[in-house]
């Protein structure tokens, strides 16, 4: 078993030093550079701390619970998971991952079971951007929301800029020369519909396009998405559409395939989500704005680890997705989505 002494000698530093970096204590002690240099070493000898001697001598287990609804079951909004581990690693580290599939009682039952581990801090992550009331059980214990808000407004939440990528969204499309710019938006009224139609007039309004009503239409995929798509072209015939996600633009797609209509020659079109078994399969392939998971996933860990070791012990991670933040206040972050620039819109 390779032991602190050993990676000490091999890296040329004390055994204290060691100790600090393995600790993630060396902060003002020990340099960003050979903190580096001993956990490469010690990664390369194959080092595994021992965590129950640790979690004894310090009271600390040096684990996150990572709490959420269903997004490890999903292909893109997992990667808040994604995220979150990476810098959860980077600061010495481990997320423990309980799903709760909504269910109240088997969420109550699973923090009971991350207590049990004996965890530092939780992340509470959500599948789509909405307010939620933090439960009582975790009222005292360091807590971060990850694609959501706190209802309370009491604690540090991370989310999408949704009015920011209606604006985003809505502008690329005035720059390629659209004047008559539908928005296929939803008639489910959460806070990315309401934010997204926030954004999308406002791009009008500093492109200097008069607001139409009658280029509003709000559907459910499941009823009249593909009935508002027919008539969208036999009434209001578009030079640009806003779609409210990925799946709403594929009906967009179909019903422009049945009447011949080219998709990035004839009308642009451009949405939000970046959906891997969507874009994939879509032909022209589809501009579109990739929700922030990862980068709401790494930067909930840097809030959550700065809460319980202090700012200086998240220095390391200070310049990680910064340029991803677009608004922040004491209790909220809002993240931008990143157009992924493909063949839909008119060039």
């Amino acid at each position: 078993m390779v032991s602190i002494k050993d990676i000490a000698s091999e890296a040329g530093v004390s055994v204290c030093t060691v100790s600090l970096v393995m600790n993630n204590k060396y902060h003002h002690r020990v340099s960003n550079g050979v903190a580096q240099h001993v956990r490469d070493v010690a990664q390369a000898m194959g080092y595994k701390p021992n965590s129950v001697a640790r979690t004894l001598r310090t009271g600390r287990s040096h684990t996150l619970g990572f709490i959420t609804d269903e997004i490890v079951t999903s292909p893109y909004a997992g990667r808040v998971l994604q995220g979150a581990q990476e810098a959860a690693r980077r600061l010495g580290y481990v997320c423990l991952v309980a799903n709760t599939n909504y269910d109240s009682q088997m969420e109550s039952q699973e923090i009971n079971a991350l207590r049990r581990y004996n965890v530092d801090g939780f992340l509470y992550a959500l599948m789509y951007h909405r307010t939620v009331d933090i439960p009582s059980s975790l009222a005292n214990s360091p807590i971060v929301v990850a694609d959501g808000e706190d209802a309370a407004g009491r604690k540090p939440s991370i989310f999408p800029d949704d009015e920011l990528a209606g604006y985003d969204a809505t502008n690329r499309l005035i720059k390629a020369g659209c004047r008559r710019i539908v928005y296929f938006g939803s008639e489910t009224m959460i806070i990315a519909q309401r934010d997204r139609y926030a954004g999308y007039r406002r791009a009008l309004k500093d492109g200097g396009i008069p607001f139409d009503e009658s280029l509003v239409i709000n559907v459910l995929e499941s009823t009249n998405a593909a009935d508002e798509a027919k008539r969208m072209f036999d009434e209001i015939r578009p030079d640009g559409i806003f779609c409210f996600n990925d799946v709403r633009a594929t009906f967009i797609y179909e019903e422009a395939r049945r009447r011949g209509i080219q998709i990035g020659t004839d009308v642009s079109v451009i949405s939000i989500d970046n959906q891997p078994f969507i874009i994939e399969v879509l032909k022209p392939s589809l501009t579109t704005l990739e929700l922030p998971h990862y980068a709401m996933g790494f930067e909930a860990v840097r809030q959550l680890v700065s809460i319980i070791d202090g700012e200086d012990a998240v220095s390391v991670l200070h310049d990680e997705c910064v340029e991803q933040i677009s608004a922040q206040d004491d209790t909220k972050t809002a993240m931008r989505c990143s157009i992924i620039e493909r063949n839909s819109i008119v060039t």
